[in-house]
């Protein structure tokens, strides 16, 4: 009980580090709403007739594509911690060496959480309405957060390599926008190029997109999902123990 206490205690000094960082402030609010009107009035006549035929298409594709811009950081903030030491006063503490991570992970659900309800409330302002029912959305905030938690231990293996926290950012945006933009998050499929469309039905931000989109929307759920969870199984998996290992032998170098 008390490592998990003190998890919550850390945790909530992540939040509570948001309000003296106004960029990363600006990332959780205003970038996520800027990306939904800018891609909902300048390509959604192009793509779907109309704005309002492209908000419930785009909608679950802008969740996804923020969740994964939202991870960056997790390895930005551990990043922060690694090189100011505070991660060795953290060592010296009688608390659970796993706290400090499990922390920083728990405050970045919780801000995933809040730009999701975010930018559902935006949406719904500009006209979206729910196809399916209140559990199926709670379904796709769940399958979010779970593929966002996965997700996290890739940057923060990028947080604990990086030199600094200006390289975590460069190099995860760098890297996060072409998956993210070669998906089905913003377009169909099916308008892509053949030979690229391979690339994007793999994709698991497509996958995550689709299900989203069904459980909004409706449409097919179960594969999708499916294949978004075994994603999510296979990034932790490979992600979680290279991390671990990452930090320690960071650590152990001081």
């Amino acid at each position: 009980m008390s490592g998990l206490q003190q998890t919550l205690t850390l945790a909530w000094r992540s939040l509570v580090q948001v309000r003296r960082n106004p960029w990363e402030l600006g990332d959780y609010s205003i970038q996520p709403i800027l990306f939904l009107v800018l891609f909902l009035y300048v390509f959604g006549g192009a793509i779907a007739g109309s704005p309002d035929d492209y908000l419930a298409f785009v909608l679950p594709g802008v969740i996804v594509m923020n969740m994964l811009f939202v991870t960056v950081y997790v390895g930005h903030g551990l990043n922060t911690d690694l090189t100011k030491g505070v991660f060795d006063r953290f060592r010296a503490l009688p608390i659970p060496r796993w706290a400090p991570l499990a922390g920083r992970i728990l405050a970045d659900m919780v801000k995933q959480a809040l730009c999701i309800a975010l930018l559902l409330t935006v949406g719904y302002l500009l006209g979206f309405r729910l196809a399916t029912s209140v559990a199926h959305l709670l379904g796709m905030v769940l399958l979010v957060l779970v593929f966002a938690v996965a997700f996290s231990w890739v940057m923060v293996l990028v947080g604990v390599m990086a030199r600094d926290p200006e390289h975590v950012q460069l190099f995860g945006f760098t890297a996060l926008f072409p998956v993210t933009f070669v998906s089905s998050a913003f377009v169909p499929v099916e308008t892509m190029p053949g030979w690229l469309q391979g690339f994007v039905y793999a994709n698991p931000v497509s996958l995550l997109a689709d299900a989203a989109r069904g459980l909004m929307n409706g449409g097919p759920v179960a594969a999708p999902a499916s294949w978004s969870l075994l994603w999510a199984l296979g990034i932790a998996l490979v992600f979680a123990p290279l991390s671990v290992y990452a930090l320690n032998r960071r650590l152990a170098r001081g």
